[in-house]
């Protein structure tokens, strides 16, 4: 290897490549376990989550919810006048948003917690060895964490036309007056509706029969209904052909004009260009980086961390995976990656959360069952006329929640709850046997416990056996009162 003579001493004890969440969590928890750190970012600490994800697209959806929620005021007897939207004061709230966070994801305290930053773009030069730039170093081990990046289609005539994915969507100054959206997972959904409820009128084309196609049917079903109701145009099981001028063409021939184009057809892992060859880390056939159940490479002394592992693209797995990579690194610790208790939501309205076994495997699995509670009988959502949703949990033979789904407002709160429960093989009985406050969205999980625990109660065998105790209890009762 030429630069680095490795028979000296390392440069660093753990090489980190990648600033975003996987990579942030990674350097910070070693240098915090005493090793010396160094974290390589191309671009700007913070990654998607910071800049282009999370953060942005949360505080447009709050925008976005204000302007549906002033419209739906009449439901409660308060009308106001026509909501009017200042699209450049709404990208002002976005960009503060993201300006009041990234401090914590800066360089700066990067180097607070005893970390070494180096700005350029890291490449593998050998099994120990890489290069920053014109610089090269040695480490002990390596943690990869560069993420992924919006996949974009081959599809004819797309390039001819400026297209936004969610890295670019934050730099609009103006409201698209026609927005297509190509892709109907979680982050075409939640833009495609934040931009309805601002004043655009959307098209949302899938390929899938449905929305959110991962999800519960119920959930893509009520999801789909409260997007119409915003105005939102969604078109299902539907082939995208080419885009020629101002239109996209589908494969039955409809078209769809529009001003602008947003691609949100998933997401890429960045792999390319890392000199992954060079440290012998084997790719599986998407490119993504093949690790074992500890995050560590086919590289023994190279783990990975975050989306470009493969595993689910959130940010708090990633944020679990810099953990984990990082403590074994350093640590030579084997904690593992827990798949089963992964919770993930979509950010529309509704909300959609699950965590666990799906319901979609659960029916098609013999021993599972699914414990069902309309929101109708969940008192907060009476209060708010907002009945719509669902809570189903998935049970084993043993009744324990191996999984639940949540539909309606606040999932991605009630969703934490479950996890625990997921996590720690919880029963329906414990859940039940646990106060909640009262009127609360977690009436939908507590509520369909206590369900299942009176089904369980009125089963003949269980039933027998409680009148027994009770006869007893009577004959008791009355021996020591004669």
């Amino acid at each position: 290897m030429v630069g680095v003579d490795v028979t000296r001493p390392p440069d660093v004890g753990l090489l980190v490549i990648g600033g975003g969440t996987a990579g942030l969590v990674a350097a910070q928890t070693a240098a915090g376990l005493g090793a010396k750190v160094a974290l390589v970012e191309r671009d700007r600490t913070g990654g998607d989550c910071l800049w282009t994800g999370c953060v942005p697209s949360k505080a447009l959806i709050a925008a976005a919810s204000a302007a549906a929620d002033i419209r739906r005021g009449s439901a409660f007897g308060i009308t106001a006048a026509e909501v009017t939207i200042d699209f450049p004061m709404v990208m002002r709230h976005v960009r503060d948003a993201i300006a009041t966070i990234e401090p914590v994801d800066s360089p700066e305290a990067l180097t607070d917690a005893g970390v070494t930053v180096l700005s350029g773009s890291a490449r593998f030069t050998g099994p120990r060895t890489a290069a920053i730039g014109q610089r090269h170093m040695a480490f002990t081990q390596a943690i990869l964490a560069t993420g992924a990046a919006p996949a974009v289609p081959n599809l004819p005539g797309l390039g001819a036309v400026d297209f936004l994915t969610s890295d670019t969507v934050w730099d609009l100054a103006e409201l698209p007056r026609q927005l297509l959206v190509l892709g109907g997972g979680s982050i075409g959904c939640e833009l495609a509706q934040a931009f309805a409820r601002l004043g655009a009128r959307v098209t949302i084309v899938e390929a899938a029969d449905r929305l959110v196609s991962r999800e519960d049917p119920a959930a893509s079903a009520a999801l789909t209904a409260s997007m119409v109701d915003d105005g939102v145009t969604v078109l299902t099981a539907a082939t995208a052909q080419s885009i020629s001028g101002r239109a996209l063409t589908l494969a039955d021939g409809h078209r769809v004009e529009f001003d602008r184009v947003l691609v949100a057809v998933g997401r890429t892992p960045r792999t390319g260009g890392i000199g992954l060859e060079n440290a012998g880390i084997a790719v599986d056939g998407r490119g993504y980086v093949v690790v074992d159940d500890q995050l560590r490479t086919s590289n023994p002394r190279v783990w990975a961390a975050g989306d470009l592992t493969g595993h689910p693209q959130f940010t708090h797995t990633a944020g679990m995976h810099g953990s984990i990579a990082a403590t074994n690194a350093t640590l030579g610790l084997r904690r593992t990656i827990d798949t089963a208790g992964e919770p993930r939501v979509t950010f529309t309205d509704p909300e959609i959360a699950g965590v666990g076994i799906d319901t979609q495997t659960a029916r098609r699995t013999t021993g599972l069952r699914i414990q069902a509670l309309s929101h109708r009988h969940v008192d907060r959502a009476v209060a708010e006329s907002d009945t719509g949703g669902l809570t189903q949990l998935v049970l084993d033979r043993k009744r324990r929640i191996v999984g639940a789904s949540i539909v309606g407002p606040r999932a991605g709160e009630t969703i934490g709850e479950m996890v625990l429960a997921v996590k720690f093989g919880m029963r329906t009985r414990d859940l039940a046997g646990a106060t909640h406050p009262y009127p609360t969205y977690n009436d939908g999980p507590w509520n369909a416990a206590i369900g299942d625990v009176r089904a369980q109660l009125a089963g003949p065998v269980i039933s027998r056996i409680v009148a027994t105790l009770a006869r007893a209890r009577q004959r008791w009762l009355r021996s020591r009162t004669g």
